[in-house]
C-alpha cells in the first residue's frame, strides 16, 4: 500500500491524505462537505476501497477450509490483517487478536464468556460515568444475571476520571473494571495504566476492560505498556470498513473462556454425542467472517501505519486546540463540557449553544455542508452527569483542516443569528 501523504515526524501533509478520500470531494447543499463526525465512523481511503474490491474480483473464496489458490489466497490476506493489528496495538501474538463485527461485540464476548463463568453474588463491577452503551449495558446484563454490584466512578467538572474515587471504589469484591480509554462525548482520555496499577494492588484477579474504540484510532496504542486484560476496537472509526472489530485478550484468559457463539470454524471435533473447541483465536470466531472487510480492514492499518500514529496524534491535539480557541473566542453563547488540555485529551468537542437544541444546531450546519453530531451519542448517563438534554459534537480526524473549523465557526454564526432571541434569553 502506499499513500500521497509523505510521513513526517510531527506533521501530517493534510491536502495530500485529502487526495485519497473521494467522499471529501461531496457537494451538498452548494457547499463542500466538511465532515465532523468521525467519532461516529471515519471516512474511507482509496487504499481501503481498492482492497476490498480486489479482493470481491479476484479473491473471492471461503477461508481455513479448501485447498485451492483462491482459498490460500483469502486465508492468507485475512490472517495478515490479524498480524497487522496486533503489531498496531502491540498485542504479543495474533492469536490473542479475535475478529468481532464491532467494540460492542467485542465488550459482549468478554462480558458473556468471561462475565458469566467468573462473576458471582456479591462481586462489584467497576464501570465510569462516561461509558459508552456498549461498554455499559453488557455489564448491567452480567450483574442483572449473576447478582454483582454495579459501581460507577465519577469524572469531574473538566470531564477527567476521579482518581481518588478510584482508590476509594476499586477493592477486595471488585471482580470487573471496565472502563473507556477516550469518551466518545467528551474526548478526554483515561490513564489506563494507572486504573490497572490500582485494580492490580487493590483487587488482584480482577480484570480490567478498555473500550478503546475512540482510542485506537487516534492514539499510538501499545496494549502490554497499558497492562489490561481485553482491550476492543472497531474498524470503521480508524478508516477501515463496517461491520469489523476486534477483540484482544491475555492468551491465558482466552483460553480459559467458552466459546461466545457456536457452529463451523470453532469446533475442534464433533460427534454426536460431544463437541471439542478449537484453539484461539477460532474457537470466538463461529462460521464464515466478513472476510472481505478484515481484508480491507488491512489496508487501513497499513494507512495508519504509514502514516505514523505520533502524527496523527500530533495533528489533532493542533486542531483540537486551534477549534477550542476559535470557538470560545467567538461563540460566546457555547458551553463545552471538558478541559481544553489537549495532553489529555483527543479529537472530539462536545458543546451546546445556549437555548437552542443541538438538532436545531445540526440541521442549520447541514444546510452549509457541515456534519456534526447532535444527540446523547449513546451515552445517556454522562448526559444526565453534564445537566445536558443532548450535545453537538464536532470531532476531527487525519484529514481535518483549520478551514474547516472556521467553516463550523461560520455555521454557528449563523445559528446564532437564526435564534438570536432564545439566546438572548436567560439560561433555560
Amino acid at each position: 500500500m502506499t499513500t500521497t501523504a509523505v510521513r513526517a515526524t510531527h506533521a501530517l501533509d493534510v491536502p495530500a491524505i485529502r487526495r485519497d478520500f473521494p467522499i471529501l470531494e461531496t457537494i451538498i447543499n452548494g457547499h463542500r462537505l466538511v465532515y465532523l463526525d468521525n467519532a461516529a465512523t471515519s471516512q474511507k481511503p482509496r487504499q481501503m476501497i481498492d482492497a476490498l474490491v480486489a479482493y470481491y474480483t479476484s479473491q473471492n473464496a471461503n477461508i481455513h477450509r479448501a485447498a485451492h489458490t483462491l482459498a490460500a489466497t483469502a486465508t492468507e490476506r485475512y490472517e495478515a490483517t490479524r498480524q497487522k493489528l496486533a503489531r498496531f496495538i502491540g498485542a504479543p501474538s495474533p492469536e490473542e487478536i479475535i475478529f468481532t463485527r464491532n467494540t460492542t461485540e467485542a465488550v459482549n464476548l468478554v462480558a458473556s464468556s468471561w462475565g458469566l463463568a467468573n462473576v458471582h453474588a456479591g462481586d462489584a463491577i467497576v464501570m465510569t460515568q462516561a461509558e459508552h452503551h456498549s461498554n455499559l449495558v453488557p455489564w448491567q446484563r452480567v450483574a442483572e444475571a449473576t447478582g454483582a454490584t454495579l459501581t460507577y466512578l465519577p469524572i469531574d467538572d473538566g470531564g477527567m476520571l476521579d482518581l481518588n474515587a478510584a482508590h476509594a471504589l476499586i477493592g477486595p469484591r471488585t471482580r470487573v473494571v471496565a472502563i473507556t480509554h477516550m469518551s466518545n462525548v467528551l474526548g478526554t482520555i483515561a490513564p489506563i495504566a494507572e486504573i490497572v496499577r490500582i485494580t492490580r494492588e487493590k483487587a488482584p484477579g480482577a480484570i480490567v476492560v478498555v473500550d478503546g474504540a475512540q482510542s485506537a484510532p487516534h492514539l499510538p496504542i501499545d496494549v502490554a505498556a497499558l497492562g489490561c486484560d481485553f482491550f476492543a476496537i472497531s474498524a470503521h472509526k480508524m478508516l477501515g470498513p463496517t461491520g469489523v472489530g476486534a477483540l484482544w485478550g491475555r492468551r491465558d484468559l482466552l483460553e480459559a473462556m467458552p466459546p461466545f457463539l457456536s457452529g463451523g470454524s470453532m469446533v475442534g471435533h464433533v460427534t454426536f454425542e460431544s463437541t471439542t473447541w478449537a484453539p484461539i483465536p477460532q474457537r470466538f470466531e463461529a462460521g464464515t467472517p466478513n472476510i472481505a472487510d478484515v481484508i480491507a480492514f488491512g489496508a487501513s492499518i497499513d494507512y495508519l501505519d504509514a502514516l505514523g500514529m505520533d502524527a496523527v496524534r500530533h495533528h489533532e491535539r493542533e486542531i483540537t486546540a486551534y477549534a477550542l480557541a476559535t470557538l470560545r473566542a467567538r461563540h460566546p453563547a457555547l458551553t463545552f463540557y471538558a478541559t481544553d488540555d489537549t495532553n489529555v485529551r483527543g479529537g472530539v468537542v462536545a458543546f451546546n449553544v445556549r437555548n437552542v437544541h443541538p438538532h436545531d444546531v445540526s440541521e442549520l450546519l447541514d444546510g452549509r455542508g457541515i456534519a456534526i453530531r447532535a444527540g446523547q451519542h449513546c451515552a445517556h448517563p454522562l448526559h444526565t452527569v453534564l445537566g445536558a438534554v443532548a450535545t453537538c459534537r464536532a470531532s476531527f480526524y487525519i484529514y481535518n483542516l483549520s478551514e474547516e473549523v472556521d467553516a463550523l465557526s461560520e455555521g454557528l454564526a449563523e445559528v446564532e443569528k437564526v435564534f438570536a432571541r432564545a439566546i438572548a434569553r436567560p439560561q433555560a
